[in-house]
């Protein structure tokens, strides 16, 4: 049997492609990664990895042994959860992606209280709106709020968040207050450019009706909307917990309150392919509680629609 790690850091190389990739999800130096291949290839007496300019690419027997020592990895975590289960406790590291403002907002008293409850699981938060490929950079797990594009992912429903349409009184007082979604063509908006919609929608009646916003503020951070939206420049599409505080002392103002927007699910989501390990269904069991809407899940989903992890 080849030695564990060796087998580890050639299935990490192949998944990130790269050497230096590798060794960051592994938390050692690239050399160290480099010997290990290298052992590894001299045990086996066959070239595992091509190395071009260009970067790492498998050969033919490369992706055979990666595709048989991924299924052993995962029997190898799946007896270590069975121990952990007989233990009668959860052990492990999770590493999770978040978004920056929500996990900001709410999230870190509830991880916190997971830490605390859990003393022998380790977490590993990484806070950015940036879309992650769980797989190569080595995620257990990203939290998201909004629909869903990847149909590879699997997700749980852990909440909800409303999102409403607000402005300064300022930007009011000069431009108006619009009296229906149409509207909004004639204002200046604050757009959101984080995400794969890039419309607004709002309930009239029985309907949606679609609006798609026009200005010249875009960014990818909710923050940075509220920021803008409170010095006046335009009308911002904002989640209810980064706009709470500034509508309470009447620095913004809600909008279009007849025409209600819909809410955003907040989703945990993993790759595809078997059961998740028992430290991952804790957690989600965990948040669900913690954001009261337990009584919503069921079971994991198959993800769809249309955002990315």
């Amino acid at each position: 049997m080849q030695n564990f790690e060796d087998v580890l850091a050639f299935v990490r190389v192949v998944e990130t492609g790269g050497f230096s990739r590798a060794a960051a999800r592994l938390g050692v130096s690239k050399s160290i990664v480099s010997r290990r291949i290298a052992r590894l290839e001299a045990d086996l007496g066959v070239r595992l990895l091509n190395r071009t300019t260009r970067g790492i690419a498998p050969t033919e027997a490369g992706l055979d042994f990666k595709e048989r020592c991924v299924e052993i990895l995962k029997q190898l975590d799946a007896a270590r959860e069975v121990v952990a289960c007989r233990e009668r406790d959860i052990a492990g590291t999770l590493r999770l992606s978040v978004p920056l403002s929500f996990g900001t907002a709410r999230l870190g008293p509830a991880i916190a209280a997971f830490a605390a409850a859990y003393p022998r699981v380790s977490i590993d938060l990484s806070f950015s709106d940036r879309f992650v490929d769980l797989v190569s950079e080595g995620f257990d797990a990203a939290i998201r709020v909004g629909v869903l594009a990847d149909t590879s992912l699997v997700a749980r429903r852990l909440g909800s968040v409303e999102a409403f349409v607000v402005a300064s009184p300022a930007y009011l007082e000069k431009h108006g207050t619009p009296e229906k979604p149409q509207a909004l063509a004639d204002h200046e908006c604050l757009i959101y450019s984080g995400g794969a919609r890039d419309t607004w929608q709002f309930r009239s009646g029985r309907k949606w009706v679609s609006v798609k916003p026009q200005g010249r503020f875009r960014a990818d951070n909710g923050e940075v909307l509220r920021a803008a939206a409170l010095a006046g420049l335009g009308i911002a599409a904002l989640p209810d917990f980064l706009i709470e505080e500034a509508i309470a002392r009447g620095a913004l103002v809600r909008l279009l309150e007849a025409f209600p927007m819909p809410e955003a699910s907040v989703q945990l989501l993993r790759a595809g392919g078997g059961r998740a390990p028992a430290r991952l269904q804790a957690l989600g069991d965990h948040l669900a509680a913690w954001f009261g809407d337990a009584h919503h899940i069921s079971s994991e989903t198959r993800a769809s629609s249309d955002m990315r992890a």
